[in-house]
């Protein structure tokens, strides 16, 4: 097979397996997670497992499909210049940071959504609803940085899709169990960063 070719087939299996990677993803977060907070006031174990896979393949993805032929992708041996590679270095280091400490500082067991003991409003949640997920874009963006493609903004994209559904779920979770005191707290911290925006209503 020519170079072309294969180029044409390594992009449509890598389009349709990020195609199916969300499609999985909307299946978990808008469906099984969503029924499980409807149901258990919690996700289940089977709910979280889904959702823990869900992370894990989007986090993945890129380092899957990267074969050194996938010029249009990325390859890791070859970076940016030098002030954007620490750039993305940096960002990389900051969005762990924030991602993993934040996890460890609000517990593992609620951050994966298998327990819920009122609402969080210390720490960084006083500048973010959802702080760990503010890092794991920190985490993609300076990765993207470092070895900036098409892949990498495609990678972007994905992760943006799956976790805003994630927190679709967890919002319409937490306004059913804290009610007006969590539509208060949505008016007063963004849901990521900057601009305060209020629950979203069941049908989003």
């Amino acid at each position: 097979m020519s170079g072309h070719g294969s180029g044409v087939v390594a992009g449509t299996v890598c389009i349709g397996s990020a195609i199916g990677l969300l499609l999985f993803a909307y299946l978990v977060f808008r469906r099984v997670a969503r029924r499980s907070y409807e149901q258990h006031g919690r996700l289940t174990g089977f709910a979280a497992c889904l959702q823990f896979l869900v992370i894990l393949g989007v986090i993945a993805f890129p380092f899957i499909y990267n074969p050194r032929q996938w010029q249009w992708f990325w390859i890791l041996e070859t970076s940016s210049g030098r002030g954007w590679a620490t750039a993305g270095f940096v960002i990389i280091l900051l969005g762990f940071l924030v991602a993993f400490g934040t996890m460890l500082w609000f517990g593992l067991r609620r951050a994966f959504g298998l327990s819920g003991q009122g609402l969080v409003r210390s720490g960084p949640y006083r500048w973010s609803r959802n702080p760990q997920i503010v890092g794991g874009y920190l985490l993609v963006i300076g990765s993207s940085l470092q070895w900036p493609s098409l892949g990498a903004c495609g990678w972007l994209v994905v992760w943006a899709l799956a976790t805003h559904w994630m927190i679709l779920a967890e919002e319409e979770h937490l306004r059913r169990q804290f009610g007006e005191e969590y539509v208060r707290f949505c008016r007063e911290v963004p849901r990521y960063l900057g601009r305060k925006a209020g629950p979203v209503t069941s049908g989003t």
